[in-house]
């Protein structure tokens, strides 16, 4: 099932494990259950319909990106974590390496884990700047030299020059958190800000509570809320940066989902746009309730014809909303 926000998926590693009221109806894992027999992708990684923690790194995967000609939006691991502790920095490094020898195309890294993002950036530039004999060398040449000792396609031999010269961080990588009610917001977005990325976005999905965003847009004293020591202070250039620049909206769908409440979309539109970041609305989910649908009354259930709520023209006129980063 295509996923609205991306045009493809890319799953460099496999396997998980549940960190997070988030995790309770993952698709991924209900995905890995049906191919998890002898022979199959998830051999070994799910036990009794539950991913069992095991995680793999999927080289013959690694380089699938570097044959799309067509630019694409990318989801990177939709069936697992990037950051899972399972994956080393090395392997890690040679997503990374993939994905600076792709320029055309803008990779969507979604983590639950991003204090593990965050350290993983910071032992990255360490391990590139102390690296060959300690002369150093540059964060993307870095990765690709991992890529390269994960992988034999010959592809990651082309632009090499250009590659090793790609900025740092990648401009065509965006680096999000997954966030599903106030707890985890609170613990999540706070790591995000401290990641250096071109762009970071939150994914509030599946919508689990009420979320108030405040802290994550930057500016007005937010800047400081995110733990930084070094951080320069509201209204300064550094502060601005350290700022949602996208949320991802929507409820939960599939077997087991939980309520929706349409007032917690209307409410993370409202601090979007009060806020000038884009927000993509990307289903109200199999049980949405409340006041703003044809039939429905505050906490009870809204009827839309489309299973997941995904068909934009049954929802009210102000959460059709799907923005993207500039």
């Amino acid at each position: 099932m295509p996923i609205e926000w991306t045009d493809a998926t890319w799953n460099p590693t496999r396997g998980c494990r549940r960190i997070s009221p988030g995790c309770v109806n993952c698709y991924a894992e209900k995905v890995a259950a049906r191919f998890c027999g002898p022979g199959l992708p998830y051999e070994g990684l799910v036990k009794l319909g539950r991913w069992n923690g095991e995680g793999r790194f999927a080289a013959d995967k690694l380089t699938d990106p570097l044959h799309w000609r067509k630019p694409k939006r990318v989801f990177v691991d939709s069936m697992s974590d990037l950051f899972y502790e399972e994956f080393s920095d090395e392997q890690i490094a040679a997503v990374f390496g993939v994905m600076a020898a792709c320029p055309q195309h803008t990779f969507q890294v979604l983590t639950k884990r991003p204090a593990r993002a965050r350290r993983w950036f910071e032992w990255v530039a360490g391990a590139a700047r102390t690296c060959n004999a300690g002369r150093g060398m540059g964060v993307a040449a870095f990765c690709l030299a991992h890529a390269q000792r994960y992988s034999t396609d010959r592809a990651l031999s082309l632009n090499v020059t250009e590659t090793c010269a790609r900025p740092w961080p990648l401009p065509n990588v965006w680096i999000g958190a997954s966030v599903e009610n106030q707890e985890y917001a609170d613990k999540r977005i706070p790591e995000l800000l401290r990641i250096p990325a071109a762009v970071r976005f939150v994914s509030y999905e599946p919508a689990l509570g009420p979320v108030n965003f405040r802290t994550g847009w930057g500016g007005d004293g937010d800047c400081c809320d995110c733990g930084d020591s070094e951080c320069p202070g509201p209204g300064s250039r550094g502060c601005d940066s350290m700022r949602i620049d996208w949320l991802i909206v929507g409820g939960e769908s599939g077997t087991g989902a939980r309520p929706f409440d349409i007032a917690w979309a209307r409410s993370a539109v409202a601090q979007c746009k009060a806020a000038g970041v884009p927000v993509f609305v990307k289903q109200m989910g199999a049980r949405p309730v409340g006041r703003d649908c044809e039939h429905g009354r505050a906490g009870q259930p809204c009827r839309y014809n489309d299973p997941k709520g995904g068909d934009m023209a049954e929802w009210p006129a102000d959460l059709r909303v799907r923005e993207f980063p500039r």
